[in-house]
């Protein structure tokens, strides 16, 4: 299954996001083998640093970093793969500013509904930032169900268990990009949010 072949955005309704890095998975994956879903916050200004991109790719290379932090022996993006983890954004184009507008969220909430609807046997969701935080808690709302996660401070939220529509969610920061080798503590925080849902999922 190619997810990026039941998934499309038709209309491209954003106005604070760039059209020419829109990017769904286009990767050959069994979807009953994907046990975690890591989402981080939206697709890379530039395609070739997509996580699908090749092994130079920043969105790949960092990924497997923090992976490693968490003590995995992964040193590829096809490794985290085979571990039953598939990567992919909540927002599926590349961001024109710093922050993304909550209207853009939502729009693209619904492709992300749809394409987490693929994988059948998910026990866990890494949830890295504040706008995959805010995306899955708009699908919920948009289902009449409970925000998945509280409103808060992560560091503080990361203490407690929340679950998605009974799979595990896990609140954490962004892993994908620059961002990652800033805060040091932050880095931190997702090795260790990366090892619990690895952790959890048998």
């Amino acid at each position: 299954m190619r997810p990026n072949s039941f998934i499309q955005c038709l209309d491209f309704p954003c106005r604070d996001t760039r059209r020419e890095s829109y990017a769904i998975p286009d990767i050959e994956i069994d979807p009953a083998k994907v046990s975690i879903v890591l989402i981080s916050e939206a697709s890379p200004a530039n395609p070739a640093d997509g996580y699908y991109a090749g092994p130079g790719a920043l969105f790949a290379q960092t990924t497997v970093l923090a992976f490693q932090d968490a003590g995995a022996q992964v040193a590829s993006i096809a490794e985290i793969l085979a571990l039953g983890v598939y990567l992919t954004t909540a927002v599926k184009c590349g961001k024109t500013g710093y922050a993304i507008d909550p209207e853009s969220i939502t729009n693209c909430s619904r492709l992300l509904e749809q394409e987490l609807a693929l994988f059948p046997n998910v026990q866990a969701y890494l949830l890295m930032g504040d706008v995959v935080i805010r995306a899955l808690n708009t699908i919920a709302r948009r289902a009449g169900e409970p925000r998945v996660i509280p409103s808060g401070s992560t560091y503080k939220l990361r203490a407690q268990e929340y679950y998605f529509r009974g799979k595990r969610a896990f609140p954490s920061y962004l892993q994908a990009g620059p961002s990652f080798f800033i805060e040091k503590s932050k880095r931190r925080m997702i090795a260790e949010d990366l090892a619990a849902a690895l952790k959890y999922v048998p």
